[in-house]
């Protein structure tokens, strides 16, 4: 069954859907996105990433592309269309299609929109999460605003090429300070000695996470302590466990950093104990 893309007012054909050549987003990077989980039929967290792109644009001074229920039912009827019950649904906005130039389009045009949705097996994941996965560090390199969900990744793109250069799954941005950031497309977490979870305060530094967001209410739920701090590698090779979040991991172990066991290298009772809670915490809409 061929899959089904949305794109500025229609649906395609995923191989056959298409933005113009002078797309912002094709040119500029002048656009930004969200990823939303879809888990036994239901989109998780679709309010939070909703909001969230609410205010990426706002930040860019960009116009929502069609008016907010609309895109919902768009989100859904994607993901009718592609019979998805497990998977991820993407959301891109770009500034539009208008002559190539830096600056901000003189005549007014419209926000462009793709929607497309794939599916996954959440088995497969399950698996992942049982055996954990290894991180390297990589220097932070990126522009100052990464709280803005943008689709301008190449940093991240080079960071994650990195990491499975090196025989990892993902690469974390750590600061000149030697403070750890978050991952190429993940937030990163820590376990200490008394259990406490620690991850970075969510400033203009790290992307303010919807499934970060939501591991602290399933943290909330079972009684554990979260603090929003800095900390180091060191202090994160040496935790009781480590740990990252998003919409498409949700949360997996870290078992290696820099070559460097966590712990006795294996997947740590915290981090099974937050995705197994998870479900049951997250917000959960219909998916049709």
């Amino acid at each position: 069954m061929p899959r089904i893309a949305y794109v500025n007012g229609r649906y395609a054909n995923h191989n056959d859907a298409m933005v113009h050549v002078e797309d912002r987003g094709y040119q500029l990077a002048d656009g930004v996105y969200e990823v939303c989980e879809i888990s036994r039929g239901f989109i998780i967290d679709m309010k939070g990433h909703l909001d969230r792109l609410d205010r990426s644009l706002r930040e860019l001074r960009m116009e929502w592309p069609v008016e907010r229920k609309a895109l919902e039912f768009i989100i859904r009827e994607v993901i009718r269309r592609n019979h998805v019950r497990n998977g991820l649904v993407y959301i891109q906005v770009t500034r539009g299609v208008a002559p190539r130039d830096h600056a901000f389009p003189t005549k007014p045009v419209r926000s462009a929109l793709v929607v497309t949705a794939k599916r996954a097996d959440p088995m497969a994941a399950a698996k992942k999460a049982e055996k954990g996965m290894t991180v390297i560090t990589v220097p932070e390199n990126r522009w100052d605003r990464v709280d803005i969900k943008t689709i301008g990744l190449l940093p991240n793109v080079l960071a994650r090429q990195a990491a499975v250069d090196a025989g990892a799954q993902e690469a974390w941005f750590v600061d000149p300070d030697g403070t750890v950031k978050e991952g190429a497309s993940t937030n990163a977490w820590i376990v200490t000695t008394d259990g406490s979870l620690v991850t970075r305060p969510a400033d203009f530094g790290i992307l303010r996470g919807i499934t970060r967001a939501t591991v602290m209410k399933v943290a909330d739920s079972l009684d554990l302590k979260v603090e929003e701090r800095a900390f180091s590698v060191e202090e994160a090779q040496s935790a009781r466990e480590a740990f990252v979040t998003s919409a498409t991991s949700v949360v997996m172990p870290v078992v290696s950093i820099d070559g460097k066991p966590v712990a006795n290298g294996h997947p740590g009772t915290v981090a099974r104990s937050l995705r197994d809670a998870f479900f049951a915490i997250a917000e959960k809409s219909p998916s049709c």
